[in-house]
């Protein structure tokens, strides 16, 4: 499987703030998601998130990909405001144009693949980059085509997604995301919808991407080796805030807090 940086074309990575999170609060009814929450990722690397179902980390990707708003707090990502617009020096809601175009850098791949199934491979690919980046249909067909053979499925561009195996279909669902060639992309549990024996495959592709393109990663995952594998940075979530954070080997191999080791114990 060949890769290269132009494959995705993505911009320029120099170290800078890409996302941050200030004293952002997601509340459900009475149960609190995320309290008060800071913390910010750099350009270029490549952040997991663990801890237990209910911390938090999910809701984290799904207020970039604005599918949750939170009630409280900013999210900046590349120095502009997400659910945000400055008027008059004021912080005021932003419109559906402000949060489109800066949601517009981030890709996703979910646990449920999130496919089309009415569409064939190449064109759940194609759609996005033609109807939101105004792509023009030859351009959006050769980079599908570039990226299903990047993830081994150029012999399945004509099919629909109901004749793929599970695995298969989350490949699609990678490539789909990198099509918008986002400059920060999403991974949510993206394994744990699938049959064991298919894991490998899918993980192995993930690592790839992260060695052969400059993308940032955040990453929700209870695949503690691939964390380890490919984070720069692993942060330990509990109760809707980060209770610790470090290089992998730091966190996997010595942690500081009673919560982080219960859980690995548990995972491990």
């Amino acid at each position: 499987m060949s890769s290269s940086k132009n494959e995705t074309e993505n911009p320029a990575v120099d170290g800078s703030e890409l996302i941050r999170f200030d004293k952002v609060t997601k509340r459900y009814g009475s149960n609190v998601v995320l309290d008060q929450l800071d913390f910010s990722v750099n350009s270029g690397k490549h952040i997991t998130l663990i801890g237990p179902s209910g911390s938090g980390k999910t809701t984290i990707l799904r207020a970039l990909m604005t599918l949750v708003k939170p009630e409280e707090g900013t999210i900046k990502v590349s120095g502009q405001y997400l659910f945000h617009e400055e008027k008059d020096g004021k912080l005021v809601d932003a419109g559906e144009s402000h949060i489109r175009e800066v949601r517009k850098n981030i890709g996703m791949v979910f646990q449920q693949f999130n496919l089309f199934p009415n569409m064939k491979v190449l064109r759940n690919i194609t759609e996005a980059p033609v109807h939101v980046l105004g792509l023009d249909k030859d351009e959006a067909d050769e980079r599908a085509r570039e990226l299903l053979e990047l993830v081994g499925l150029t012999e399945h561009l004509d099919k629909y997604p109901s004749q793929l195996s599970g695995g298969q279909q989350q490949r699609v669902a990678i490539a789909r995301a990198l099509a918008m060639r986002p400059q920060i992309l999403l991974l949510d549990e993206v394994t744990s919808a699938l049959d064991p024996e298919l894991v490998a495959g899918v993980l192995d592709l993930l690592r790839d991407i992260a060695r052969s393109t400059d993308i940032t990663m955040l990453c929700v995952t209870h695949e503690m080796g691939f964390a380890r594998d490919i984070s720069d940075d692993v942060l330990m979530f509990n109760e809707g805030k980060v209770i610790e954070s470090g290089a992998p080997e730091k966190i996997f191999s010595e942690p500081e807090h009673e919560r982080t080791r219960e859980f690995l114990s548990a995972v491990l």
